[in-house]
């Protein structure tokens, strides 16, 4: 692979959506390591038992970041991404929601 078809393909990640395609393709292929990260720690977690919500949010932050950029600048984003950010919301709420209700158990004293 040339050098003039990764810049080709980089110029063209911000075509199709009418947006600067150095912004766009910075933040599409910027998010790389974050991502990889991110399924990292979700690994790790999920080995030691411990929550997973943090890294699956973060993971799937990093997977449509670019596109969140596409919703507030672009045009033609493609209707997955509205999915996944709407699933990202609900499991965020959900998941902090769960979060404060188990804490508010666990600080309850029994009623004798």
């Amino acid at each position: 692979m040339s050098f003039e078809s990764i810049q080709s393909w980089f110029l063209s990640l911000g075509e199709n959506y009418g947006v600067n395609p150095l912004i766009f393709g910075g933040i599409y292929v910027g998010a790389i390591p974050f991502f990889s990260f991110s399924i990292g720690w979700l690994i790790r977690n999920y080995r030691k038992g411990k929550s997973m919500v943090r890294p699956a949010l973060s993971a799937m932050f990093f997977f449509i970041s670019a596109y969140i950029y596409l919703i507030f600048a672009g045009k033609n984003v493609p209707i997955w991404v509205y999915g996944v950010v709407v699933l990202l919301v609900v499991f965020g709420a959900w998941s902090t929601i769960r979060k404060v209700r188990t804490q508010l158990r666990s600080t309850e004293e029994p009623v004798n």
